[in-house]
């Protein structure tokens, strides 16, 4: 199975598909995403890994409830910015 196979059936068991919202696991996303930022602010990268895991799960959760593919939305952003040009302003890129 894949990554996201295993989720989507681990949520399935869970009734985190059914017996939550969108908006309830978005609320989760919010969560894990304060732990990236808080990890990545005091430079702990192992912890910063975790939650970058954490909120891949999550967002394959959101995906499932509202009939979507998790790799086909990854793939689809991939798609989109594969050959986008910019540049890097203040540690920030900035498309062309």
């Amino acid at each position: 199975m894949s990554f996201t196979e295993n989720i989507v059936k681990w949520a399935h068991e869970r009734n985190l598909i059914n017996g939550s919202s969108p908006q309830a696991q978005m609320m989760k996303l919010t969560e894990e995403m304060g732990e990236l930022a808080a990890s990545l602010a005091r430079g702990k990268w192992d912890d910063a890994t975790d939650a970058i895991g954490d909120c891949a799960v999550v967002l394959a959760i959101i995906a499932e409830q509202i009939n979507a593919n998790f790799d086909g939305c990854c793939n689809a952003a991939w798609l989109e910015i594969k050959d986008r040009k910019g540049r890097m302003v203040d540690g920030v890129f900035v498309k062309e």
